[in-house]
């Protein structure tokens, strides 16, 4: 399956901090494969994140894991790599929002 062409058609993989999959786990437990479903499933809801793209472009999803969980997913773009910031369950309003984009 492809990564997200729709979205950064030059995607052709994942880049990892051990450092933020830690963390991700720690606070979140949500796993690197986790993660990285999100790109995988749809529908998948992709916006720029302006507040944290001070020294590089950040974005974020959200979408689901192979088993419904749904999360939201802090990166950025390296290349042709897509590198993960962050990993968590999707909030409140962020379950509401994608919820709008399921029933489009």
């Amino acid at each position: 399956m492809l990564l997200i062409p729709e979205f950064f058609p030059d995607a052709v993989g994942f880049q990892w901090d051990q450092g933020n999959a830690a963390k991700n786990w720690r606070r979140h437990e949500v796993t690197q494969a986790e993660a990285e479903q999100v790109f995988m499933n749809r529908p998948l809801f992709i916006a720029e994140d302006p507040k944290h793209s001070h020294r590089e472009q950040r974005h974020f999803a959200l979408g689901r894991t192979d088993a419904g969980r749904q999360l939201m997913v802090a990166f950025t773009l390296r290349g042709s790599l897509l590198r993960v910031i962050s990993a968590r369950p999707m909030s409140r309003r962020e379950r509401s929002a994608y919820a709008e984009v399921e029933s489009s």
